[in-house]
């Protein structure tokens, strides 16, 4: 086995060397019997500017490179150094295209060894990192990394990285190594190479397992107790003493410091659950409001011998809970406490199924790249839960096979019956004081036939202001073309070799005309599902006012008494009856295949479990058809779809107007203290709105609990004099003014900017009016729904450049985290108030107005302010920061209700300039 990896690092001018750009900076660690050997490092004359986001980005100037030697004089020395080596670097390929064609204009050969990457490397044996960027693995396994994008660096660190990454590769068992083997052959680098090299070394050593696997059925699996949790729900004399608690905070933390607001909120809690009565508790930020209602929750649990749930909405907040905050408060208790994080079957992998897709051939990189993550993870994992895992988009439809989602009805093998992930968290529920789970789960177990959760009768919900939105979208359907179609697609007709095709031949039948008859179901299904797409967008336009982008939102208004809405329900009866018959027949099928009794191997079983989830959605599908088109109820439905790409981006929703009856009766009414908390649930000091919306009456406890921040001292509230109200003018001279005024304030500011826009279009408008004014080439400019990533991605790129600015809509109005210096401006561009053409919104204005009430003032403005205030709340997240927050939107000064969203965040100074007093202002403040 080849020894010797040379770890290469480039900075360049550029992105395209067949374009003329060129290498700036090379840099190699040579690494031999794993040890590094040699270091090589250069910088190198482009012959051409270096321009200045390369320059800000890596360091490297015109000067430094004007005497160095350019790469014709240092070509040989790299030869020699990649000879009978492995090629290494972070993202192999473009290193290795723009090093090749430096060599070949250098007159020497292209290198053609073996090739490692260890971002390929990475996504493999750490399948659970958050990102695969160098300085993020970097951090994660403790490496120094002092000057990113500078090649010596960056080389010295992959290096170090990829000797952890083969020492991680060296310890796995032989079997996990051959499976790695065999997958790996359709990877991008050549780890195939290193992988056969390392089984024969390995197959001529006597074999160490560690003590914390096990290999079963042909998996390395992390060996975990046989019981998780011991029912420790028994007698025990506790009382909660709040100073005596915090003397065990105090004791325990050493840089404890006492939170007035936290203790508060501790006593209002115990109160709430001691009391049986229902709370509201709004906790401003830094109040510490996870150990808030942590601690009181454990006492009650304790002493009462009772369990408490506690629901929050993020995978986020739950990962936060489990990991960092509830071992905390273990810590801190005089006593033992036992807890668990539930959430629904579908999160966690089925090992059965997962064995048998490991033995398919696939020719898929993403699949291929996900099966060999998740042999490492099953190493590694105590929960088997899919958000442990960083997966692809490919690797996330690769987990749609292998999910556990209690679809196998057939008489299958129970070998990995005391393995199963699910059962065993199931299980450890049944025993733990405090379970944490997602408001997603608790609604769905208000409504599930079988029980997801064990008997409850005290709930914590945190991120309460979500709760409203999640209910109503729980008790609404949604109907898109594209899954249907792909469930279609799925089964297939008896020719497409689908999985009818595979289920004839298990059944061995072969009548002509039943094929026949099937084909057409598949054919005339198709045809109809169409049908119905087209006569819905059909009603949508004629009942709705024109979309200037064809974009958005067409509420179909069922009331309307148009004739089209006939021809709509028409075509949903044709589809109902056609798939109704047609489920019969396949599941009639399937009814015939279990009675023969046969024996059944794993991938044939597969095959029928295949076939019954889709029968499950199908009879989804069609009882939801019946409630959109065929039932009139309270419910609104609506379009969403955008008409140059219908109608393969098209879904049909219903929701409920109201669920406040609803949640009244099944849930208020039936638990005897339900706790909600969250930093934005009142408007104007008031919690009428929030309460309403969930169905509660006057009876709950109600406290409002300010942050400790000193909000006077740390936010300065700017609102611009000279930027115009934004329907008084065109959308591109609006862009434009607030374009100008945004590129001042960062230039004083050094970025550093969070941007929050209501819509998207003004969004992209503004983000192009950003890059080609040329004002701005030395900042990162980073767009929702114009640069690549998710919101965490975007998050965490924003704050890697010291200099970036961050436009966000939507989700980045909450949720996200920038504290320190990362982030000292934030800008609102609009008073966020929901676009009345919003089919929620509309409907909900209707009632109230049917009502006799104002639906400006009792739906608009109390849900406008509450997101207002999750915007304000993004700028302070720690007693440091200090920043500025502007509005654009001088409604919130010109008119009468913008006093409502000033008396709703905390006192702040508010300062009224035009755009050059600002500039000023800004730069003297931050001085």
């Amino acid at each position: 086995m080849s020894n010797k990896f040379v770890v290469v690092d480039l900075e360049t001018n550029g992105n395209s060397p067949r374009k003329g750009d060129r290498i700036i900076q090379f840099a190699a660690v040579v690494i031999e019997n794993g040890k590094i050997v040699e270091e090589y490092s250069s910088l190198l004359n482009p012959l051409q500017p270096i321009s200045p986001f390369i320059e800000e980005l890596t360091g490297i100037t015109d000067e430094m490179v004007e005497t160095a030697p350019i790469f014709d004089e240092v070509a040989e020395k790299i030869v020699s150094l990649l000879e009978e080596a492995y090629f290494v670097a972070h993202n192999v390929l473009f290193d290795l295209s723009f090093l090749n064609e430096e060599l070949e204009q250098a007159g020497f050969k292209q290198f053609y060894g073996p090739i490692l990457d260890t971002v390929e490397l990475a996504r493999i044996l750490y399948p659970t990192a958050d990102s695969y960027k160098l300085t993020d693995l970097a951090a994660q396994e403790g490496i120094v990394h002092s000057r990113p994008h500078q090649a010596d660096s960056d080389a010295y660190v992959t290096a170090e990285l990829l000797l952890l990454l083969l020492e991680k590769l060296n310890v796995l068992p032989q079997v996990t190594t051959k499976q790695l083997e065999f997958l790996s052959s359709s990877l991008k680098s050549d780890l195939d190479i290193y992988l056969q090299a390392l089984i024969q070394e390995k197959q001529s050593k006597i074999e160490y397992i560690r003590d914390d696997w096990e290999i079963y059925r042909g998996l390395t699996i992390k060996r975990l107790p046989s019981n998780l949790i011991v029912d420790q729900r028994k007698d025990c004399s506790v009382s909660f003493d709040m100073e005596k608690m915090e003397q065990r905070m105090r004791d325990t933390f050493p840089f404890y410091q006492r939170r007035d607001g936290q203790l508060e909120m501790m006593k209002v809690v115990h109160q709430a659950l001691s009391d049986n009565r229902h709370g509201l508790i709004e906790a401003g930020t830094g109040v510490g409001k996870s150990l808030g209602y942590l601690v009181p929750a454990a006492y009650f649990s304790i002493a009462n011998k009772q369990q408490v749930i506690v629901s929050t909405f993020t995978t986020q907040l739950q990962e936060q809970l489990f990991h960092k905050d509830l071992p905390l408060l273990k810590s801190i208790l005089p006593f033992p406490i036992t807890y668990t994080l539930l959430k629904g079957r579908n999160h966690y992998i089925s090992l059965d199924k997962f064995e048998v897709s490991l033995k398919e051939q696939e020719d898929n990189y993403d699949i291929i790249l996900t099966k060999m993550q998740i042999l490492i993870w099953l190493t590694e994992t105590e929960t088997g839960d899919k958000d442990e895992l960083n997966l692809t988009s490919g690797g996330s439809n690769y987990w749609e096979k292998i999910k556990n989602d209690g679809n196998f009805s057939l008489p299958i093998s129970k070998e990995w019956a005391s393995k199963d992930f699910y059962r065993r968290t199931r299980n450890a529920a049944q025993k733990a004081n405090m379970i944490i789970t997602n408001h997603a789960l608790l609604l769905k177990d208000l409504t599930a036939g079988q029980r997801l959760l064990p008997s409850y009768e005290y709930v914590i919900v945190d991120e309460g202001h979500h709760f409203e939105k999640t209910t109503t979208k729980h008790f609404g359907f949604r109907f898109s073309y594209i899954a249907v179609r792909l469930s279609i697609n799925a089964i297939g007709t008896t020719d497409q070799k689908q999985l009818m095709f595979h289920l004839e031949n298990l059944l061995g039948e072969s009548n002509i005309h039943q094929k026949w008859e099937f084909n057409q179901f598949i054919l005339g299904l198709h045809d109809e599902l169409d049908e119905l797409f087209r006569a819905v967008l059909r009603y949508a336009k004629k009942t709705n006012q024109p979309r200037r982008d064809g974009r958005g939102s067409y509420r179909l208004k069922t009331n309307s008494g148009m004739g089209d809405w006939n021809a709509v329900k028409s075509v949903a009866e044709r589809i109902i009856f056609l798939w109704k018959d047609g489920r019969e027949v396949l599941v009639k099928k399937i009814q015939r295949l279990k009675e023969q009794g046969r024996k059944f191997s794993a991938s044939q079983m597969l095959i029928v479990e295949r076939i019954e989830s889709i029968l499950n959605d199908w009879y989804i599908y069609i009882n939801h058809l019946r409630e959109m088109f065929l039932r009139v109820g309270d419910n609104i439905a609506w379009l969403e779809t955008d008409a140059k790409n219908y109608p393969n981006n098209a879904v049909i929703y219903t929701q409920p107007t109201s669920v406040a009856e609803t949640l009244q009766n099944n849930f208020f009414n039936k638990k005897k203290s339900v706790v909600f908390t969250s930093a934005t649930i009142t408007v104007n000091n008031s919690f009428e709105y929030y309460a309403k919306g969930l169905g509660l009456g006057n009876s709950q406890l109600e406290v409002q609990i300010n942050s400790p921040f000193d909000y006077e001292k740390q936010v300065q509230l700017l609102i611009p004099t000279d930027v115009p109200e934004v329907n008084s003018v065109s959308l591109n001279d609006y862009v434009t003014t607030i374009g100008e005024q945004i590129i001042h304030i960062a230039q004083a500011t050094k970025g550093r900017m969070l941007i929050l826009f209501t819509a998207n279009d003004m969004l992209k408008k503004t983000y192009d009016y950003m890059k080609e004014s040329g004002c701005l080439e030395e900042y990162a400019i980073l767009a929702q729904g114009i640069t690549n990533g998710s919101r965490m991605r975007l998050t965490r790129n924003f704050q890697r450049y010291d200099k970036a600015i961050l436009l966000g809509t939507n989700s980045f109005w909450e949720g996200i985290d920038i504290p320190g210096e990362d982030l000292t401006c934030l800008i609102i561009v609009r008073l966020p108030f929901s676009s009345p053409e919003d089919p929620l919104t509309e409907a909900k204005n209707e009632l109230i107005k049917n009502k006799g009430g104002n639906p400006f003032i009792e739906n608009s403005l109390p849900e406008a302010v509450l997101r207002f205030k999750q915007g304000f709340g993004r700028l302070i997240r720690t007693e440091e920061d200090k920043g500025f927050i502007i509005v654009f939107d001088r409604r919130i000064v010109t008119t009468t209700y913008g006093e409502t969203f000033l008396k709703s965040i905390p006192t702040v100074p508010i300062k009224q300039q035009n755009s050059q007093e600002m500039v000023k202002f800004i730069k003297s403040w931050l001085k």
